[in-house]
């Protein structure tokens, strides 16, 4: 049990120091856009981004071990619900590796806190 800790604490440092080196360089590098002409293309605040994940406890570590295990039946509700708010714009910057998982992992979040009905 503690090496499967060790090794998921090791994984989630990993993809911390990923994503700061990413945007170090992106602010270090010129825009490829021109912000005036195309507000949409502003960066995106990747330590807003994870950080809700982490207010979530073990929910970074949940996420980790789904990617890793393929297996979703450790998902917890609170750490879905979170996932599901994000902005789909932080998905591409925080799983570069894997396009695919974001938006399975809401598919799958959807099924475990379903969305309300809607009042009309």
């Amino acid at each position: 049990m503690g090496s499967k800790v060790s090794f998921s604490m090791i994984l989630v440092a990993s993809l911390w120091a990923v994503t700061f080196a990413t945007e170090r360089v992106a602010q270090v590098q010129p825009p490829a856009t021109i912000p005036a002409l195309f507000p949409l293309g502003l960066p995106i605040d990747l330590v807003k981004c994870w950080s809700s994940l982490f207010n979530v406890e073990g929910c970074v570590l949940q996420i980790s071990n789904s990617i890793l295990s393929g297996k979703f039946e450790n998902l917890e509700a609170p750490c879905c619900k979170v996932f599901s708010s994000l902005d789909a714009n932080c998905w591409p910057q925080m799983f570069p590796l894997n396009p695919f998982f974001p938006p399975y992992l809401k598919e799958i979040c959807a099924r475990i806190v379903p969305n309300p009905p809607t009042h009309k």
